[in-house]
């Protein structure tokens, strides 16, 4: 005989699983700490801001302070003092630019010019450029010390486009000549180490003269 399964005369209904949105309120909520944080950042950099502000306010402050202190203990007469010896080395330095000194070139020639050759007489001009030239007669013992002489122009380089002109020959057997040449600035120009010595009399003549 077969058995009628049995039926329950009740039974009570399981609540319905029901599925919530996490992602959304998950999302809303990482957006909102970091608001906070960029919020919070932001006051403490215009915190940190202000605070510097004053800090450099007050060292402007101070800083003007001890400007207007030292200009008060500035003596007029000690700055137009160092004022006119500023004034007094420039118009020196430039006195001494334009300065002619023509003991280089009387050094030149003592260390160039054979003994038998002397210059009887020189005159130096220096124009506006700077450019220096020299004339002058002198008076070699033999031709051969007068073509020395003349390489001996050439080779040292410093007095140039040597020309020896009017050249006669005296009772003595002397020659008597012409003298021109152009320098080079440096050997009339003024320079601090140039030595005191004047040359030997045997090459400097006695009536030797400059012009600017």
């Amino acid at each position: 005989m077969a058995l009628l399964p049995t039926i329950p005369t009740s039974f009570v209904p399981h609540a319905a699983v029901v599925d919530r949105p996490h992602s959304r309120a998950d999302f809303g909520t990482v957006l909102g700490l970091l608001a906070y944080l960029i919020l919070g950042l932001v006051f403490l950099a215009a915190i940190g801001v202000f605070f510097y502000g004053r800090i450099l306010a007050g060292t402007i402050v101070t800083r003007e302070a001890a400007l207007a202190k030292a200009e008060a203990a500035i003596d007029p007469a000690t700055v137009l003092g160092f004022v006119q010896l500023r004034d007094r080395l420039n118009s020196g330095k430039a006195l001494l630019a334009n300065h002619i000194a023509p003991s280089g070139f009387f050094t030149a020639l003592q260390s160039i010019l054979p003994a038998t050759v002397r210059f009887t007489a020189l005159h130096l001009t220096v124009d506006s450029t700077g450019a220096a030239k020299v004339d002058g007669s002198g008076v070699s013992k033999t031709f051969n010390a007068l073509s020395a002489a003349s390489a001996s122009f050439a080779n040292d380089g410093r007095i140039k486009n040597v020309i020896f002109s009017k050249m006669t020959i005296n009772r003595d057997s002397s020659i008597s000549f012409g003298f021109s040449a152009t320098l080079d600035p440096k050997l009339v120009a003024f320079s601090p180490s140039e030595p005191a010595s004047a040359p030997a009399e045997s090459v400097l003549p006695a009536d030797a003269e400059t012009s600017p």
